[in-house]
C-alpha cells in the first residue's frame, strides 16, 4: 500500500465521519426542536389545568361558606371570603363557631359536586391561641369517594366531638399538588452526550485503523528492505561458490595442489557464511516463538569481554583498529548463555567496525549498578539520527542508506541483541550523535 492510496483511505474516513456527523446533528436538532414545542404545549396545558382547579377550588370553597353562613351572608363577603395563598393552599375567613366534623362533610360534599379530586387537609384556626388547633388529612379514592387517612378513631372526626373553640377563618391544603416549573421538565439524558459520545468512538476506531494501516505499511517496507538485504548478502557467497567450483571443474590443478587448496577453502569459508546466515534467521524465528533454550552457566563476563576483544585486535591488525578496557565493576560473575552472550559482545564489535569510516576505536567500560553489572561499548563510527534511535532494535530494521550496500546485514543483529539481553533479564540503552559515533549500553543481574 503506497502513501497515494492510504492518504485517499484517510480522506474517505474523514469525509464519511463527517457525513455522518452532519446526519446526527440535522436529527438531534430537529428532535430537540420537537421536544421543546412538545414542552411548551405541555406547559400551557398545565396552566390551563392548574387554573381550572384553582377556579373550581375557590367556588367550591365560596359555596362552603353560603352554606356555614346559612345564606345570610352578602355576596361580597362571600366572595372576598376566599384568600388563595398558593396554588394549593387556600384561606377561608367565616364568623361562625365552626364544628370540625360540620366542615369536613360541607367540604366533602362541595368538593365532590365541584369535581376536585385531590386529598386535602383542613385546618381551624383558634383565634384565641393564634394557631390550628384542628385538622385532619382526607384521602380521595373511586371506591369511598373521600376517607380518612387510618380507619381507628384516632383518624376519623366524630360528630360527638365536644367543640366550644371560636375560630376566624379555616384553612385547606391539598398536598398532592405541588408545582413544577416547566425547566425541570425538559429530558434529563441531552442528545448531545449521545452524539459526544458517538463521535468519540468514531475518532478513537478511525485514529486506531489509520494507525494500523500507517504500522502495516512500514512493517511492509521493512520486510521489502530485509528481502533486498537478504538477496544481496546471499547473491555474494553464492556467486563466489559457484565461481570457485567452475574453475575446479574446467581446470587442471596436478601441478599446482596450492591453488587447489586455496579454490577448496574458498568455497569452504563462504558455505560457513552462507550457513550462518540462515542460522541467524532461523534463530530470529525462534526467538520470536519463544523456542529457543537457553543453556545458562555462571561465566566471567570481564574474562570473556577479554577474550573478544583479543579476537577484535587479531582481525584488526591489516585495518589498524584499536580496543580499550576500563573493567572497574567488581561483581562479575553472571549466570547467562555463553554461546549467545558471546554473540552479542561480538555483535556491537562488529558494528563498531561496520559503521566507522576509518580506522575503528571502540571503549568497553564496566561498573557495578543496580545488583548487576553495567557495561558500555562506545565507538567512533558515522553515529545514528535521532529520528532512528528509537526504531534500531526493531526486527528487520536498519537506517537507510539508499541503494548504498556497502553495509552487510539483514537488520536482525540488534534485535537479536535485545531479545537475548531481556531474556536473560537484562536491558539495553543506546546514545548516539551523527559523526560522533554510538555508545551502547546494557545491564546485566550478577549472582
Amino acid at each position: 500500500m503506497n502513501r497515494r492510496t492510504i492518504n485517499a483511505v484517510i480522506i474517505i474516513g474523514v469525509l464519511s465521519i463527517i457525513s455522518i456527523l452532519m446526519v446526527q446533528f440535522f436529527w438531534i436538532d430537529r428532535t430537540i426542536k420537537a421536544q421543546k414545542d412538545a414542552l411548551i404545549l405541555q406547559d400551557r396545558q398545565d396552566s390551563l389545568n392548574v387554573r381550572q382547579f384553582e377556579e373550581s377550588v375557590r367556588v367550591a370553597l365560596r359555596n362552603a361558606v353560603e352554606e356555614i353562613g346559612n345564606e345570610h351572608l352578602d355576596s361580597s363577603f362571600i366572595y372576598g371570603a376566599v384568600k388563595q395563598k398558593s396554588s394549593n393552599y387556600y384561606l377561608v375567613d367565616i364568623h361562625e363557631n365552626l364544628h370540625p366534623y360540620y366542615l369536613e362533610q360541607i367540604l366533602k360534599r362541595t368538593f365532590y359536586e365541584h369535581d376536585i379530586n385531590q386529598d386535602f387537609q383542613y385546618g381551624i384556626y383558634d383565634c384565641y391561641n393564634d394557631s390550628i388547633v384542628y385538622g385532619n388529612l382526607i384521602r380521595f379514592s373511586k371506591d369511598s369517594l373521600y376517607s380518612p387517612t387510618s380507619d381507628s378513631s384516632l383518624g376519623i372526626t366524630s360528630p360527638e366531638l365536644v367543640w366550644k373553640r371560636d375560630g376566624h377563618y379555616f384553612t385547606v391544603y391539598f398536598p398532592g399538588l405541588i408545582s413544577q416549573p416547566s425547566k425541570e421538565l425538559i429530558v434529563e439524558s441531552s442528545p448531545w452526550l449521545y452524539i459526544t459520545f458517538i463521535v468519540g468512538v468514531l475518532f478513537i476506531f478511525f485514529a486506531f485503523a489509520v494507525s494500523v494501516i500507517i504500522r502495516q505499511k512500514r512493517l511492509s517496507e521493512v520486510k521489502t528492505d530485509f528481502v533486498n538485504n537478504m538477496t544481496h548478502e546471499l547473491k555474494t557467497p553464492i556467486s563466489t561458490i559457484g565461481l570457485s567450483s567452475e574453475m575446479l571443474m574446467n581446470g587442471d590443478f596436478t601441478n599446482e595442489p596450492e591453488r587447489l587448496k586455496r579454490y577448496a577453502e574458498i568455497i569452504y569459508k563462504e558455505n560457513k557464511r552462507l550457513k550462518e546466515q540462515v542460522e541467524r534467521v532461523l534463530n530470529m524465528a525462534k526467538l520470536d516463538r519463544n523456542e529457543l533454550d537457553l543453556q545458562f552457566e555462571n561465566v566471567d563476563i570481564h574474562e570473556l569481554i577479554d577474550e573478544s576483544a583479543e579476537n577484535f585486535r587479531f582481525n584488526q591488525i591489516l585495518q589498524g583498529g584499536k580496543i580499550e578496557l576500563d573493567l572497574k565493576a567488581n561483581n562479575i560473575i553472571v549466570k547467562v548463555d555463553l554461546v549467545h552472550i558471546t554473540n552479542i559482545i561480538f555483535n556491537l564489535f562488529d558494528n563498531a567496525v561496520k559503521y566507522t569510516e576509518g580506522k575503528a576505536d571502540v571503549k568497553v567500560t564496566s561498573i557495578d549498578k543496580e545488583d548487576g553489572i553495567q557495561i558500555s561499548i562506545k565507538d567512533n563510527g558515522i553515529g545514528i539520527d535521532k529520528e532512528h534511535i528509537k526504531q534500531v532494535f526493531e526486527q528487520f530494521y536498519r537506517v537507510p542508506t539508499g541503494d548504498k550496500h556497502d553495509v552487510k546485514g539483514f537488520g536482525l543483529g540488534l534485535y537479536y541483541v535485545k531479545l537475548i539481553i531481556e531474556k536473560h533479564g537484562g536491558k539495553i540503552s543506546i546514545q548516539s550523535k551523527i559523526g560522533q559515533g554510538s555508545t551502547f549500553t546494557f545491564w546485566l543481574p550478577t549472582q
